[in-house]
């Protein structure tokens, strides 16, 4: 399954955020990471939301400031 963090340039938290990701055990979820900066409907979208996590499968977001049980969560 595919997981998409959404990010912008030189973005600490979204670094804070795909760390957390690495923590938890090996999973089926493919990340793929888009900076919104290329799209001007993503950076209207996200701009101070980032970094957002969103699942391919059901489409559902997950916004900052989270901690590694809330993505444990987000990701079950």
């Amino acid at each position: 399954m595919k997981l998409i963090l959404y990010t912008g340039p030189q973005c600490s938290l979204c670094d804070d955020a795909l760390d957390l990701y690495h923590q938890l055990p090996a999973s089926q979820w493919e990340v793929s990471k888009i900076n919104i900066r290329d799209s001007v409907d993503l950076y209207h979208l996200y701009a101070v939301k980032i970094p957002v996590f969103k699942r391919s499968d059901t489409q559902e977001e997950l916004h900052w400031p989270f901690d590694l049980a809330t993505l444990r969560i987000f990701l079950a």
